[in-house]
């Protein structure tokens, strides 16, 4: 797979509400950290999860994860 571009080097922190959500994997998206179909002409695909219950979310920014969509800090490293 080829590597992913980061669109920002931190998290996107939000309140979340119950509800499907499909992560970009690709870094292409106009509307991150969301899936805006970019990924097409890339083979990444988003990752969709189901969010139970309202909470806070840090959403992975640099696409680098080793735990995606959720940030786990490997943006610190990059």
């Amino acid at each position: 797979m080829s590597n992913p571009k980061i669109p920002q080097k931190q998290p996107y922190v939000e309140q979340i509400e119950p509800g499907n959500y499909a992560w970009c994997s690709c870094g292409l998206s106009e509307k991150q950290p969301y899936c805006d179909g970019s990924h097409k002409a890339t083979d990444h695909t988003p990752i969709v999860c189901t969010i139970t219950e309202a909470q806070t979310v840090a959403w992975c920014g640099c696409k680098h994860s080793g735990n995606a969509p959720y940030c786990d800090g490997s943006h610190s490293r990059l």
